[in-house]
């Protein structure tokens, strides 16, 4: 038995159409290059025939190995925000809402009934209450100007 050192985590990979507030999650074990790559796999099937971009941080999952590659071969445009500007993804604010909601100050029996409830919270709101939340329909939206109907901006 451990009595210090490592906590129970989860990782979740999430996307959201800007145009639409449509979301994908993915929670895995782990935040590695692997299971990036299998999200990237994830969106890929979900969006076929979309122009697709995402937003990345510099997190080591999207950093490691090679995930151009197998971006570029689903025709994936991976936008790299600039170092220490997490707010400028607006996947970040819908994450805070949902950890503020469903995580702070709150013990679950598990870490998978943790991870189902803050995935159900999330998927909960209609598109127009997640891009609202996001920020993206805001007028000062940095990203506001380069939203249009052909393109499908993940952030």
């Amino acid at each position: 038995m451990r009595l210090s050192g490592r906590n129970a985590r989860r990782v979740i990979f999430g996307a959201m159409n800007l145009a639409t507030g449509h979301r994908l999650f993915l929670p895995r074990q782990h935040g590695r290059a692997a299971d990036f790559e299998e999200f990237l796999d994830w969106i890929h099937d979900s969006y076929r025939g979309w122009h697709v971009a995402l937003l990345l941080d510099e997190d080591p999952s999207h950093t490691a190995g090679d995930p151009t590659t197998l971006a570029w071969s689903y025709e994936i445009d991976l936008l790299w925000l600039p170092k220490r500007c997490p707010k400028l993804n607006p996947m970040d604010t819908l994450w805070g809402q949902g950890k503020d909601r469903l995580s702070a100050n709150k013990q679950y029996a598990t870490m998978d009934d943790q991870v189902d409830r803050f995935i159900d919270y999330l998927q909960s709101l209609s598109g127009k209450e997640a891009l609202h939340t996001a920020g993206v329909l805001s007028e000062h939206f940095w990203l506001k100007h380069a939203l249009s109907k052909n393109f499908c901006g993940l952030a």
